[in-house]
């Protein structure tokens, strides 16, 4: 912190304290106030929390009420931090906590407001049932929810009703805020036997949260229905629909999924912030040879570029991040999705409806008599689908799509197993890759840790490359949320299309051979990539095993 000058100093000692309460930066104020009082104003280590010990048996209730935090406990005399020193009445109140042993110290504003809400977080962790009692009672956020459409007007039941009550409303607005604070992907809200679970998928692992009572969870049902736009008197068949949502200053899209079940209707809400999209390949941290690879490619005038992986494995964003580099106004883009996942600005997005008889295959032929220069298939699913993606890219199109394969050199047999004649796929595919997405180790409480020797041995690793290096593992702290990691990243396995595996997949495309040639010629294996990982660092051995083990 700067020291404030003597002509500010004489100023604030001839005002007083009411010359003080003028300064309205925070920072300014606690160095001020601190000058003024003979104190040493304070600023704290990110990611601080106090001990559980030191806070006298008091809730973070009670602390945010009085604007302090306590710092530290020393030979029996509490240090507390306040962001106004001037406030008496919280002083003596605090100094009953700390039965009088209190030192005092200031700490601007909103660094203290950050400590506040990091043990809010942990005081929610460790009760539940208190954090649900919480939003039964009230303190509304603020959020906006919306469907895309009005619903029509119709008769309103009991249940109907519940869901319009305050507390209900209150419940889902809780739960999407949290959802949104957590960076969540996906929320899970179930009917079990004798209680409701509710689920946040963070980081692709499934967190549990303190649900709303089971006798309310027809009520919130209802109350998504209506958000979405669905019928709430249907309760035996699937539904499906969507919402906006305003909170946190930003805007996201809500999809909902609605299926019931033996014990009542479960509900899956995928969050898609278009915030969180890369802007770019640059964007998605990518190693320098899957990056330039896949720069390489997506350059190209025309061919097929294949992303491949299981559900949930970050394709879409990969291929959103290749249209965000290629969207330019001199290039004519158009994809076919089931279903569209994020709105891009000046790119042209299809809906698939099967039920209506508009497939891959259906928009797809559609698409090529729009002028495209590049066209994005959500996902070949038939041999239909792959045919007329394979003739596009043959005339004229750069074509951008997913398969479900275990691995790059594997969208090859896959395509045979389609129909496609190896000498129409040796002459269009341009890029074949395979990723998965591992959890990020939280850098603010990830620890060194012993190599597992035994780990690598039963998978297979040579153990060489981590001699001298060392790796890390999870701890868990209020940053992480306790999981001990925080954010994902992607691992890729990049084959690019040279003269020499071209060669090999006009004559039947060996998937040995073809395995062997990329790897000469420097493909990195899903495995490898994720080793690298570890050894960087940025994730622990058994997480990277975990998404990659099997490959």
């Amino acid at each position: 912190m700067t020291v404030p000058s003597t002509k500010s100093k004489l100023r604030l000692r001839r005002g007083g304290v009411e010359e003080l309460r003028k300064i309205e930066d925070p920072v300014e104020f606690a160095i001020a106030a601190a000058d003024f009082l003979g104190m040493n104003p304070i600023t704290l280590p990110g990611g601080f929390v106090p001990d559980k010990d030191i806070l006298c048996g008091m809730k973070v209730e009670a602390w945010s009420r009085v604007k302090a935090i306590p710092i530290s406990k020393v030979r029996g005399r509490l240090t507390v931090a306040f962001a106004d020193p001037f406030d008496l009445p919280a002083q003596e109140e605090v100094a009953r906590w700390g039965r009088g042993k209190v030192w005092t110290t200031v700490l601007p504003k909103g660094e203290l407001s950050d400590v506040l809400g990091r043990m809010k977080q942990a005081e929610d962790a460790e009760n539940p049932a208190l954090a649900m009692e919480n939003i039964m009672k009230g303190d509304d956020s603020e959020v906006e929810m919306g469907a895309d459409a009005q619903p029509a007007e119709s008769a309103l039941d009991a249940t109907t009703d519940a869901a319009g009550e305050a507390p209900v409303i209150r419940m889902v607005n809780t739960i999407m805020v949290e959802a949104l604070k957590t960076k969540a992907s996906d929320i899970h809200f179930e009917a079990m036997e004798k209680t409701s679970r509710l689920r946040y998928r963070i980081d692709g692992e499934l967190v549990e949260r303190p649900a709303p009572p089971k006798a309310l969870h027809n009520a919130v049902v209802s109350r998504i229905k209506i958000l979405s736009n669905l019928d709430i008197a249907e309760h035996r068949v699937p539904q499906d629909g969507r919402f906006k949502v305003k909170a946190l200053k930003k805007e996201v899209d809500i999809r909902v999924s609605i299926l019931p079940t033996v014990h009542g209707e479960k509900v899956v809400m995928r969050i898609l912030d278009k915030s969180n999209l890369a802007t770019g390949l640059a964007k998605l941290g990518l190693d320098e040879y899957a990056y330039k690879a896949m720069k390489y490619a997506i350059e190209q005038p025309h061919g097929v570029i294949l992303v491949t992986g299981p559900t949930g494995s970050g394709k879409t964003t990969t291929l959103y991040s290749c249209l965000q580099d290629l969207n330019t106004p001199n290039v004519n883009i158009v994809t076919a999705e089931d279903p569209v996942e994020y709105e891009l600005a000046g790119v042209n997005q299809c809906h698939v409806n099967v039920a209506q008889g508009l497939t891959f295959a259906g928009i797809l032929r559609s698409v090529l008599r729009q002028d495209p220069d590049i066209v994005l298939v959500g996902e070949i699913r038939d041999g239909e689908t792959a045919d007329i993606a394979i003739k596009a890219a043959l005339t004229g199109h750069l074509v951008l799509s997913t398969l479900h394969t275990n691995d790059a050199c594997g969208v090859v047999a896959r395509l045979f197993d389609m129909g496609i004649q190896p000498f129409m796929l040796a002459n269009s595919l341009i890029l074949a890759q395979a990723q998965r997405l591992y959890r990020r180790l939280c850098p603010f409480c990830k620890k060194a840790v012993e190599l597992n020797h035994e780990l690598l041995v039963a998978n297979k690793i040579d153990p060489a490359p981590f001699e001298g290096v060392e790796v890390f593992g999870p701890v868990g702290c209020p940053k992480c949320h306790g999981l001990g990691y925080k954010g994902r990243g992607s691992m890729m396995e990049v084959m690019p299309i040279t003269p020499k595996i071209r060669t090999i997949i006009e004559k039947g495309g060996d998937a040995e051979l073809l395995k062997t040639l990329a790897l000469e010629e420097g493909m990195v294996t899903l495995k490898e990539a994720g080793m690298r990982k570890v050894r960087a660092g940025l994730t622990s051995l058994e997480q990277a095993l975990e998404v990659t083990g099997g490959e």
